[in-house]
């Protein structure tokens, strides 16, 4: 199997750890066309039988199914955002994120050589000093949720302060929430200002926008979110919080990369995507990176370009992965998280 392995198409930046890759592209963002935000319309029927034709037109088995998942895993903001979160908790978080899978597997699988990592780890704000402690023989960047997250409804210079406070403690990515009630309303000007607002707070840190999708009813509202998020600068769009009763679906998702594209195209700016929430199994997973793959291209399977906001993804790929090695199912204690 190891010979094989090694000739998997895991190659390019970051294919084996998020040291490898170049964080210093930026989305330096646009004036605000209003012309193209009122003219994206969305059809839902095609949106529909296009997201459910994802992972039923083929399959990945076997060693190319061990390729994926380990480029899954790279791609990975390894989270905890939980009421009841220590330090200890943090610190067991990030000596996973440091080794993703037992090294064992990994020998199983001839693939021992990957200096494999998730993409970051994921905390809030109190938590961020400490991950960043725990990180810091790496180039794993911390990731902080920000602007009062989940609702994002402080006052606008408090979710300024807090961004600041956090690339101050050393968060090299920050995951901002928008004012959803922008966006349902209808008041694009102010969204972006806003938007535009958080993206020099955060300077140097990458900025990934949370729109919160489960609240914006409908996919037109999602898809010009997503488009004025863009033009005031957003490095990554994010599905959702996780808090939200309805997270991440395909639907949504296709609609958002859609209009990754539809960006790029007109500006040449690679923007990133990240499903967060719902994301819980290794099959999941695959159907996200096939998204991926068919809509905007190789380029994207990177963990500059995507990544998946996820608390137990990567017990389940650790336990599939483990399968492809040993030919048994493990039980679910045998990969625990922290």
């Amino acid at each position: 199997m190891s010979a094989k392995i090694e000739k998997l198409p895991l190659g390019g930046r970051g294919a084996h750890s998020s040291a490898a890759l170049d964080r210093s592209e930026r989305n330096p963002g646009t004036p605000l066309d209003l012309d193209w935000v009122e003219s994206l319309c969305v059809n839902r029927s095609a949106v529909e039988r296009r997201a459910g034709s994802i992972g039923q037109r083929r399959t990945v088995k076997k060693n190319w199914q061990v390729a994926w998942l380990l480029k899954a895993v790279s791609c990975i903001d390894l989270t905890t955002l939980a009421g009841d979160d220590t330090s200890s908790r943090v610190k067991r978080l990030c000596a996973k994120a440091k080794q993703p899978v037992r090294a064992d597997i990994l020998e199983q699988l001839g693939a021992g050589s990957l200096d494999l990592t998730t993409g970051a780890v994921c905390v809030y704000h109190e938590m961020v000093s400490t991950a960043v402690a725990a990180l810091a023989d790496t180039d794993i960047p911390v990731a902080a949720v920000s602007t009062g997250f989940p609702a994002g409804l402080s006052p606008l210079d408090t979710r300024i302060q807090e961004i600041e406070a956090s690339v101050q403690a050393g968060a090299r990515e920050i995951d901002i929430v928008i004012s959803r009630r922008h966006a349902l309303l209808g008041h694009w000007h102010k969204l972006y200002d806003e938007v535009a607002a958080f993206r020099e707070a955060c300077g140097t840190a990458h900025m990934k926008t949370i729109l919160g999708t489960g609240d914006l009813v409908t996919l037109r509202n999602v898809a010009r979110a997503s488009a004025v998020c863009m033009m005031a600068g957003a490095d990554f769009i994010k599905t959702s919080t996780g808090k939200e009763s309805v997270n991440a679906t395909l639907p949504v998702s296709l609609v958002m990369v859609r209009l990754i594209r539809g960006y790029f195209e007109r500006t040449g700016i690679r923007i990133g995507f990240k499903p967060a929430g719902g994301i819980s199994t290794a099959k999941d997973a695959l159907i996200y990176l096939m998204l991926i793959k068919e809509e905007l291209g190789r380029d994207w399977l990177e963990p500059s370009l995507f990544r998946f906001g996820a608390s137990s993804l990567l017990g389940d790929i650790e336990r599939q992965l483990e399968h492809n090695a040993s030919g048994h199912y493990a039980a679910t204690y045998r990969q625990p998280m922290v």
